[in-house]
C-alpha cells in the first residue's frame, strides 16, 4: 500500500533527524534564544514549499513572538499554473541573481538579529543573495535543508557557493534529494515528496528547543494561546498580548 510506503518513509525521517541533528538543532536553538531574549528577531525567509514551516511557525498557536517571516508573495504564492504568479513564473524567479538583495532593502535590521532560512537543495540564487547578505552584515545565519543529499550540486549563483556552504549552523533535514520518495508502477518519477514533513519536523524541534532555553533564563514569552477551548475565559486576552508584543516589537523594520 503506497499510502504506508509514504508513512514510512516519513517516519525514517524523522527518526533520523532525531538521531543525528539534535546538537546541531541545540546550536541553531542558542542562537535564535540569544536574539529573541534580546527583544530582537529570527527572521525567516524561503521560497515555494520552503515557505510552508515559515508559516507554520508564528502566528501559530502554540508558537511565540520572535520569529518573523520575510515572505515575497511572488516566491510564496505559486499554485497558479496559469495566468499571473503561476508556477513557471516562480521558477524563473527563484534563480534570479540579484532578486534577494533588493528582497533584503525592503527591511531594517539590528546587529543581534539572526536569520533563518529554508531551501530543499540550497542551490538557488535568491537565497543565495540573502544569504551573502547576511554574511556581509555579520549576522548569524541558520540553514535547514538537505545538506547531505545536497553537497555536489551544482550552485546557480556566480559566487560559487551553496546556501549550506554559507551558515553559520546547519540542520539537515535528512529528506532525500529527490524529495518524492515512492516509486509508482508504470511511471518514471516517484509520488509522495517528503520535504514539507522534514522542514515541519525540524521547525518545531528547534522552536521548542528555544522555548526551553528561554524558559530556563526566566524569559517571559508571548505564547499565541488557543482561542476555541471552551471555559478558556482569558484566551482573547492573551493573544490580544502576544499580538501587541509582536506590533511593538515589529515597529522598525
Amino acid at each position: 500500500m503506497l499510502a504506508k510506503e509514504w508513512l514510512n518513509n516519513a517516519q525514517s525521517i524523522m527518526n533520523k533527524i532525531d538521531e543525528t541533528q539534535i546538537e546541531s538543532i541545540k546550536k541553531a536553538a542558542l542562537v535564535m534564544a540569544d536574539s529573541i531574549e534580546k527583544e530582537r528577531w529570527v527572521h525567516t525567509f524561503g521560497c515555494g514549499h520552503a515557505t510552508l514551516p515559515i508559516q507554520d511557525m508564528y502566528p501559530r498557536i502554540g508558537g511565540f513572538v520572535g520569529f518573523h517571516h520575510m515572505l515575497e508573495l511572488p516566491l510564496t504564492f505559486f499554485t497558479n499554473i496559469d495566468r499571473g504568479m503561476s508556477v513557471q513564473n516562480f521558477v524563473f524567479l527563484e534563480r534570479v541573481e540579484g532578486y534577494g538583495k533588493e528582497i533584503m532593502k525592503g527591511y531594517n535590521f539590528h546587529e543581534d538579529d539572526c536569520f533563518w532560512l529554508f531551501s530543499h537543495t540550497g542551490i538557488n540564487a535568491v537565497n543565495i543573495d540573502i544569504a551573502l547578505k547576511v554574511k556581509e552584515m555579520g549576522n548569524k545565519l541558520i540553514v535547514f535543508g538537505s545538506a547531505a543529499e545536497a553537497e555536489g550540486k551544482q550552485t546557480r549563483h556566480s559566487s560559487g557557493k551553496t546556501l549550506f556552504e554559507l551558515a553559520d549552523v546547519v540542520v539537515d533535514t535528512c529528506v532525500p534529494i529527490q524529495d518524492a520518495s515512492v516509486d509508482l508502477k508504470n511511471h518514471f518519477d516517484k509520488v509522495g515528496p517528503v520535504s514539507t514533513i522534514g522542514f515541519v519536523t525540524a521547525v518545531w524541534m528547534t522552536v521548542l528547543s528555544v522555548a526551553e532555553i528561554l524558559a530556563d533564563r526566566g524569559v517571559k514569552l508571548h505564547i499565541h494561546p488557543s482561542h476555541n477551548v471552551p471555559g478558556d475565559t482569558t484566551a482573547h486576552e492573551r493573544l490580544e498580548e502576544a499580538l501587541a508584543a509582536y506590533k511593538e516589537r515589529v515597529v522598525g523594520i
